[in-house]
């Protein structure tokens, strides 16, 4: 890791910039498959397996037959986990529920608003390099629980045709509709479009790599609403001179093992911290299955010393990470300053790692800087909420000359009107 000592505040926005990401070419190969999708469908989607994801497929669902073959094939240890996250991400979700209650804005107007759910979404859950079973639970749980009617899953299949295990008693736990063996740009257009197998959704929800959020940004500028735009994932720590060392450097790790463009930003006030930190980076790393990715990504990562903990939430904020970490003994006084941030891990117990598998909170959160302006996945994101509002005469004698005035005022004659020819049927 690069170690910047006490940088100018002029310097900060050049330090934590991400990198930029060149999709010129990539956005061709995208532009192609979803017109191949939405165009020809199932038959443009089974090439598109072959070709990019070597599976030769008879059927595109899962079948009932493999849901129940999967179930035998996953540990006790491993389906009292995902029990046991299920549980409290669908506590934490639950308590998300929102009740709008009706108020008379002026004598005779009363407004209110209902939360309705998204009828369909669409789940991308990954393959690649680790069988991400934990997002399937992030991701239809709350659907489930906000009263989504449909929910669909695509995931890559392997060279065999088969879903992993894991993803597929998640998505049983969690009450995923129908499962699709598709990965890909063509996973995102076919639930964009539709296909004579998959069913087009109102929303797509989903990590993936750049082709996988090219896709979805593609779709969204036009055919369907999306969860958010999505970069490498990342995490920020926050440190002071009580930080364990051992545990700054777990995780670190275990943000930098995701992948090589994983962003690992540690912000701390010790110098004994850091160099005690990067000692046990070398240690721990030296054991890792997946240290050649974690390597790679630390190369890139930066450890920056500031003078105090103010100004290490202040750079914090200007990264607006996807991770926070506060690592520091009076975390409690901080809280109230951290304005961008994904998901915020408090104190020396709180690793990342909790809320990526079973604290209950959503790990799917904005990249990239998107956390100045996003929020992670939410109750919110599966429903929408539609707005009412009742009037009665006294409501129209309440408000109307002031809709008349305005909308005089803006030129629209036939709106003032609307709303005159109440009035004077009341006088």
């Amino acid at each position: 890791m690069n170690v910047l000592k006490y940088p100018a505040k002029t310097e900060w926005s050049q330090i934590i910039q991400r990198p930029h990401l060149e999709v010129t070419e990539l956005k061709k190969t995208v532009e192609t498959v979803l017109d191949d999708v939405r165009v020809n469908g199932d038959e443009a989607v089974f090439r598109y397996e072959a070709k990019f994801d070597h599976a030769t497929l008879r059927s595109l669902m899962v079948s009932e037959e493999e849901l129940k073959e999967a179930d035998g094939m996953v540990s006790k240890d491993l389906k009292e986990s995902l029990l046991l996250a299920h549980h409290n991400i669908s506590r934490f979700h639950e308590n998300q529920r929102f009740e709008s209650k009706h108020i008379e804005t002026a004598p005779g107007v009363e407004c209110w608003q209902k939360s309705v759910a998204i009828e369909k979404v669409g789940l991308y859950i990954p393959g690649g390099t680790a069988p991400l079973f934990s997002t399937v639970l992030m991701l239809a749980t709350p659907a489930k629980i906000a009263g989504c009617k449909e929910i669909i899953l695509c995931t890559p299949p392997n060279h065999d045709g088969k879903v992993h295990p894991a993803i597929l008693a998640a998505a049983k736990i969690a009450g995923v509709n129908k499962i699709f063996k598709i990965g890909g740009i063509q996973a995102i257009g076919a639930m964009a479009y539709g296909t004579q197998s998959v069913p087009k959704v109102y929303k797509i929800f989903g990590p993936g790599n750049q082709y996988v959020m090219a896709a979805k940004q593609m779709v969204g500028i036009r055919d369907v609403a999306i969860d958010m735009p999505a970069g490498p994932s990342e995490v920020c720590i926050v440190a002071d001179q009580s930080s364990s060392p051992s545990y700054i450097a777990a995780d670190l790790l275990s943000q930098a093992e995701h992948g090589t463009d994983s962003q690992v930003l540690l912000i701390c006030i010790s110098e004994s911290i850091v160099n005690r930190v990067l000692r046990e980076i070398e240690s721990q790393l030296a054991v890792l299955p997946r240290r050649d990715i974690a390597s790679k990504a630390l190369n890139n990562s930066k450890i920056i010393l500031v003078k105090d903990l103010d100004e290490a939430i202040e750079l914090s904020n200007m990264y607006a990470p996807e991770h926070l970490i506060l690592e520091v003994d009076r975390w409690n006084l901080m809280v109230d300053k951290i304005v961008n941030a994904g998901s915020v891990f408090l104190g020396r117990w709180a690793c990342e790692s909790a809320g990526d598998y079973a604290s209950g909170t959503n790990h799917t959160l904005p990249t990239h800087g998107y956390a100045v302006a996003y929020s992670g996945v939410n109750l919110d994101s599966y429903v929408r909420k539609i707005t009412f509002q009742h009037l009665t005469e006294e409501g129209v004698k309440s408000i109307g000359q002031a809709v008349v005035t305005m909308a005089v005022d803006e030129q629209l004659e036939a709106h003032a009107n609307a709303m005159r020819i109440r009035l004077n049927d009341i006088e």
